[in-house]
C-alpha cells in the first residue's frame, strides 16, 4: 500500500529541542548508552552550523520510526522490515537518477515488492533542500490536454505532462493513456532536468477478470510499484525534502481511485454497461456493483501476475495488530481514521470500530511538500539560491 501523507504542516520548532527528543527516543528504543555524549556533540554542531548530521544508524532508525508514525497509512504492521538506503553522498542529478532506478529495481523483487526508501542529501539553514524531485511518484502516467480541454491519459498528471514538456519534453506522435512522464530532477548546483524513466523496470499488470471476458477489451493496465518522491522525511529536526518511499498497493488505491474517480481513469460507467447495468438511476447502486468488479480484477490480474498485491480486509486486520503492538509497546497509535477505512467494504472492516487513534502527528514522520512545478512561490532555485549554497557548502 502506498503511504499518505499527513494532512497536518510539519511544526517549525527548536532543531536543538527536537534533536533531543529523537536522540533519547533512539537510544531508549535501542537500548543504547551513551546518549548524553552524543547529545552534547549535536548541540555543539547546531549551535556552529544550525543543523547536525545522522549517523547512518540514527538515519535509518528514523525513517523507520516516521512510517511507524505516519498517521494515514494503514499498512504500518510492516515498519522495521522498511529496507533504508543511505545516499546522502549522492547530490547530483546523473547520480540521484542511477540511485532512483536502482530503487525501482530492488523495490520491484521480481514482483514480490518489499518496502524501501531512498535518503538523499538534507535540506539546509536559510538555504532548503539540496535536492528535489518533482514527481509525485516515480511511476506516473500522462495527462495528455487536447485542444477541446479533454484529457487522454490520467487527468491528475496534467500539470506535470504541461510542465515536462515546457521543459522541452516531446509527448508520443500518438498519444496514449498510459504513456510514463519522465522524472524532473533538481539539484542545489542544477536546474531542473528531464531524466526518462528506465522503462524495462516499469513493471505493468494488464487488468481482466475471471468471470467477465469482456473486461480485458477495456484495455486497462496499472504499474506495479507506487514510489511516492513528493514527500519529506523529518527526523530529529532535520528535513530530507529527497526521500522517495514506496510500500505496496492496496486494491482499491486502484481499482477505487484510480481507475473509478470520475476525476481520474472514470471507469464505472464502461464497466457498467459491460455488465448490462441500469445506470439511469443511481438508486439501482450501478456505481457501487461496478467498482466492486473493477477491484476484483485488480485483485485477480496482481496475483495472476505474481505481483504483491493487499486487500482492504486483511490489511485492516493486520492494522489491528500494529495497534496491539504498539499499546504493548507502551506507544500511542496514532491514526486518521477517514484514511486507514478503505472505500470498498468499509462498513465491515475492522479498523472501523476503532476510533481511540491519537490524531497529533509526531516527529519522526513524512510530511507533503508543496508542488513545485506550477507555482512562483515554489520556483525551481534561483542563481542566488545556488550561490548561496556554494557559499555555505563547506560551513556545513
Amino acid at each position: 500500500m502506498t503511504h499518505s501523507p499527513s494532512s497536518q504542516a510539519p511544526p517549525v520548532g527548536d532543531v536543538a529541542v527536537e534533536a533531543v527528543e529523537f536522540l533519547h527516543l533512539f537510544h531508549e528504543e535501542r537500548r543504547l548508552s551513551g546518549v548524553a555524549a552524543r547529545v552534547a556533540q549535536v548541540r555543539e554542531e547546531i549551535a556552529v552550523t544550525g543543523t547536525y548530521r545522522h549517523t547512518g544508524e540514527e538515519l535509518v532508525y528514523g525513517a523507520k520510526v516516521a512510517w511507524r508514525q505516519s498517521a494515514r497509512c494503514v499498512g504500518r504492521v510492516r515498519w522495521a522490515g522498511l529496507k533504508v538506503r543511505d545516499r546522502r553522498d549522492v547530490t547530483t542529478v546523473a547520480g540521484i537518477a542511477q540511485e532512483l532506478a536502482r530503487h525501482l529495481e530492488l523495490a520491484d523483487n521480481g514482483g514480490q515488492i518489499r518496502s524501501v526508501m531512498t535518503v538523499f542529501a538534507p535540506d539546509r539553514p536559510r538555504v532548503g533542500p539540496r535536492a528535489r524531485i518533482w514527481n509525485d511518484q516515480l511511476i506516473r502516467y500522462c495527462g495528455h490536454r487536447a485542444d477541446d480541454g479533454s484529457v487522454r491519459g490520467d487527468p491528475a498528471q496534467v500539470a506535470m505532462t504541461d510542465a515536462v514538456r515546457g521543459l522541452g519534453w516531446h509527448p508520443p506522435v500518438a498519444p496514449g493513456r498510459f504513456d510514463l512522464l519522465p522524472w524532473v530532477v533538481e539539484t542545489a548546483y542544477e536546474d531542473p532536468t528531464l531524466v526518462e524513466v528506465p522503462r524495462d523496470l516499469v513493471r505493468e499488470v494488464a487488468l481482466t477478470h475471471p468471470a467477465y471476458p469482456w473486461f480485458e477489451e477495456l484495455r486497462l493496465r496499472w504499474h506495479a510499484l507506487p514510489v511516492i518522491s513528493n514527500m519529506r522525511l523529518r527526523v530529529g529536526g532535520v528535513d530530507y525534502s529527497c526521500a522517495p518511499f514506496n510500500g505496496h498497493y492496496l486494491s482499491d488505491e486502484i481499482g477505487t481511485r484510480n481507475m473509478g474517480d470520475g476525476a481520474r481513469y472514470d471507469q464505472l460507467l464502461p464497466v457498467a454497461r459491460g455488465l448490462g447495468l441500469d445506470t439511469s438511476r443511481e438508486d439501482t447502486l450501478w456505481r457501487e456493483h461496478a467498482v466492486l468488479v473493477i477491484n476484483q480484477a485488480v485483485l485477480h490480474s496482481f496475483r495472476l501476475a505474481g505481483v504483491r498485491m493487499s486487500d482492504p480486509h486483511t490489511e485492516s486486520e493486520l492494522f489491528m495488530t500494529f495497534c496491539a503492538q504498539e499499546e504493548r509497546a507502551g506507544r500511542p497509535v496514532h491514526g486518521d481514521w477517514s484514511w486507514l477505512n478503505g472505500s470498498v467494504g468499509w462498513a465491515a472492516l475492522h479498523a472501523v470500530h476503532h476510533r481511540y487513534y491519537d490524531t497529533r502527528v509526531p516527529n519522526p514522520n513524512l510530511w507533503q511538500t508543496d508542488r513545485v512545478y506550477g507555482s512562483a512561490d515554489v520556483a525551481p532555485l534561483t542563481l542566488r539560491q545556488r550561490h548561496d549554497v556554494a557559499r555555505l557548502r563547506e560551513a556545513y
